[in-house]
């Protein structure tokens, strides 16, 4: 079998072969399921995991897979998704010849590694006719081959790309980018650029703070000018970032005369993570008092920046510790949010970490879950000094329950990315951006991904190419950058005498005009009234998944089910708690470096 073929070579013949293939079933069906973790495999007949997902039963070759095959993974293997017999032929095809449906395929490729394309293909159409739907184990049964290959650390990136928050997010992507496009985009002729480097220079000093009451140590990068007004700017980074993250952005604000604080969080940062060895449970990766932490940071950073502009007379006047604007990016968007008013409502978290599954979710959707060991119901961390914050990518999801983001009554600036698998937006972003309390702005980014914003210069392109899920990153998203920019200095002007100077850039037709090929970019005050009915959607107990096809209309919950069964239950949510997901993943990871030890 050759290597998995380019996606978009040869695009009519794999068409012809993958009908073929729909019309002969293949002659050999694959037999056997090969894992491969890293340099070591195993095999084990289908027929076993078949007989496993029935009965319960390991067979002697299951048997040290015994503590990951739970019964929650037998759900896994048996749940399906049902199609309308008429429609499922279409619906393949529609999904093949998408985008969504080449990176599936690319991804599929990748922990398929010995599959051609055609096989695939194959496998996906045959499975979904199988009676009961298409499942793992129909898509096995269906694949023309007598022998597959799994490659699990891959395996694990399409977990992560195919959470169900993912694929809903993206479905809503072309809602956001047709109903709030505006028409005099082409015609927009700013007087200025906002995203232009401004004409002071900048100038940066690293300060180390130890608060002695946490014993934590806080590393801060100042940026100012000579001539400083307006509100201090303070950047929280996300998990396993660093203060460099939007460095650009730091630089760009203080050449416009802002003070910016960039400040890095020592439980969450790269050094830490990177420092670790292989965490036994959730907590040890990201500890739960980190989410009370973060805020304190930047609360402990506040009362110490005050002394300094009070007792040093470079920076005299210059840090306006009473006026603040809190810009934060994933786990830091959180940050910013809490200080924002955001009240943390851990026992609707509970809930939701009790009876959901983080295995088919999004990273965020289980990460939020630490926090769930903190032992109050509710927490306040605001800060009064804080009167704006900007919240990129932000994990929100349950953290702050149904209610607890109308509180958050200071003007807020949330961006979502579309593609975004790790804080997926329908979850993480548009949920929360309903509830806010006060004035507020949305930017979407139609194609956006996680570290869409970050650092061209701090990010590494290798970091960039390993990571598990898709990013758009560099010059791909160098308009969202821009927009960042531009908006985020409007934004933050608003608290300044030239307000209504920068009022231009806070509207739908500056957005708009800076979309590029790879990112359509909207801004908004709302969100489009045909959400509501997306909420609906995804509010029942049995969520359903709608596809990105780009001749399907969005607009009405009739069309969003065209595809499937009415009244079906589809890929229904599996009970699987946390420590079960970790004690997984620990114990390959220890199993391969045991292997690993006794063959070097």
């Amino acid at each position: 079998m050759g290597q998995i073929k380019k996606i978009r070579q040869g695009a009519l013949g794999s068409l012809f072969v993958t009908l073929f293939w729909a019309i002969t079933p293949p002659v050999f069906a694959a037999e056997y399921l090969t894992l491969r973790l890293g340099p070591f495999e195993q095999s084990v007949a289908i027929t076993e995991l078949e007989t496993f997902a029935e009965t319960g039963e390991l067979s002697p070759a299951l048997q040290p897979y015994g503590d990951i095959l739970t019964p929650q993974i037998r759900k896994i293997l048996t749940n399906s998704l049902k199609l309308n017999p008429k429609t499922t032929e279409t619906f393949i095809n529609d999904l093949l010849l998408s985008s969504d449906g080449a990176r599936l395929l690319e991804r599929l490729g990748l922990a398929l590694p010995d599959s051609s394309l055609e096989q695939l293909k194959a496998a996906l159409l045959l499975g979904a006719r199988q009676v009961n739907g298409l499942s793992v184990l129909s898509f096995l049964r269906a694949y023309p081959g007598e022998n597959i290959t799994l490659d699990a650390s891959s395996a694990v990136g399409i977990a992560l790309q195919l959470n169900a928050s993912y694929w809903k997010s993206l479905a809503v992507g072309p809602i956001l980018e047709q109903d709030l496009a505006v028409a005099d985009a082409a015609t927009f002729r700013p007087k200025f650029d906002p995203a232009s480097i401004g004409p002071q220079l900048v100038k940066q000093r690293k300060l180390r703070l130890r608060d002695q009451q946490r014993q934590r140590t806080i590393i801060v990068d100042l940026y100012w000018a000579d001539d400083t007004t307006g509100p201090l700017v303070v950047l929280s980074h996300g998990f396993a970032a660093d203060r460099k993250f939007l460095r650009y952005l730091a630089r760009h604000l203080a050449s416009h005369g802002l003070t910016v604080a960039s400040l890095e969080h020592p439980g969450s940062n790269f050094t830490r993570i990177n420092n670790l060895s292989a965490p036994g449970k959730l907590g040890d990766l990201l500890p739960p008092g980190e989410f009370i932490d973060r805020p304190k940071d930047v609360s402990f950073l506040l009362d110490e920046l005050a002394d300094i502009n009070e007792r040093y007379s470079t920076m005299l006047g210059k840090l306006n510790t009473q006026q603040v604007t809190i810009i934060g990016h994933s786990l830091g968007g959180y940050t910013a949010l809490a200080l924002a008013g955001g009240k943390l409502n851990l026992e609707e978290l509970r809930q939701f970490c009790k009876n959901r599954s983080p295995v088919g979710r999004s990273p965020a959707d289980w990460f939020q879950c630490a926090a769930a060991d903190l032992p109050e119901d509710e927490v306040n961390l605001t800060d009064q000094r804080v009167v704006q914050a900007i919240a990129l990518n932000s994990v929100t999801g349950r953290l702050f329950g149904t209610k607890g983001l109308r509180h958050v009554t200071v003007p807020t600036l949330m961006l979502t990315g579309t593609e975004d698998a790790i804080t997926p937006a329908l979850d993480h972003q548009l949920r929360s951006f309903n509830q806010l309390g006060g004035s507020k702005y949305l930017i979407s980014a139609i194609g956006g991904t996680h570290l869409s914003v970050t650092d061209p210069k701090n990010l590494n392109d290798a970091i960039a190419r390993s990571t598990l899920v898709k990013e758009v990153v560099g010059d791909d998203a160098h308009s969202l950058r821009q927009l960042v920019k531009g908006v985020s200095l409007a934004f933050i002007k608003q608290l300044t005498p030239e307000a209504q100077r920068y009022e231009p850039f806070l509207t739908p037709a500056y957005a708009q005009s800076l979309s590029s090929p790879k990112i359509s970019l909207r801004l908004s005050t709302k969100l489009p009234a045909t959400m509501a009915t997306w909420f609906q959607v995804i509010s029942v107990v049995n969520q359903q998944v709608a596809i990105n096809f780009k001749d399907v209309n969005y607009g009405s919950l009739s069309s969003i089910q065209f595809y499937f069964y009415p009244n079906t239950k589809m890929m229904t949510p599996n009970s699987f708690c946390i420590g079960q997901l970790n004690q997984l993943f620990t114990k390959l990871v220890n199993k391969y470096r045991e292997k690993a030890t006794r063959i070097s």
